[in-house]
């Protein structure tokens, strides 16, 4: 079992969902996030003072998949955050050593899914 939290551009979430529906991968969680990178943030003007920016808008998604949904689930994010520029973000997998369906007690890969 694993943990896959990938951060994307705001914009990318919808061909991400619709990629990830075509790898048979329904359940994720979803949250806004904020953070830098290579990006280096922006400049802005408000009111005729400068301000730096460089904590830029994200998504976070967060998968839980069994092993052998780890390859189909990165390959579609891959496919539908990639733009090619610096941005696009990232994507950690991390081990899940427990998991738990709270409804039925299922625990290990059932409770997955």
């Amino acid at each position: 079992m694993k943990l896959i939290t990938a951060y994307i551009q705001p914009y990318k979430l919808p061909a991400v969902k619709e990629a990830l529906q075509k790898a048979e991968i329904y359940k994720m969680s979803v949250s806004n996030s904020l953070g830098c990178g290579q990006q280096a943030g922006y400049e802005e003007t408000y009111r005729g003072v400068k301000h730096k920016i460089n904590l830029l808008k994200k998504m976070r998604l967060e998968i839980a998949v069994n092993d052998n949904f780890v390859e189909p689930t990165i390959n579609a994010i891959i496919k539908g955050a990639k733009s090619g520029k610096i941005g696009d973000g990232k994507i950690f997998v991390t081990e899940l050593s427990r998991c738990i369906r709270i409804r039925t007690g299922e625990t290990g890969v059932t409770a997955i899914g």
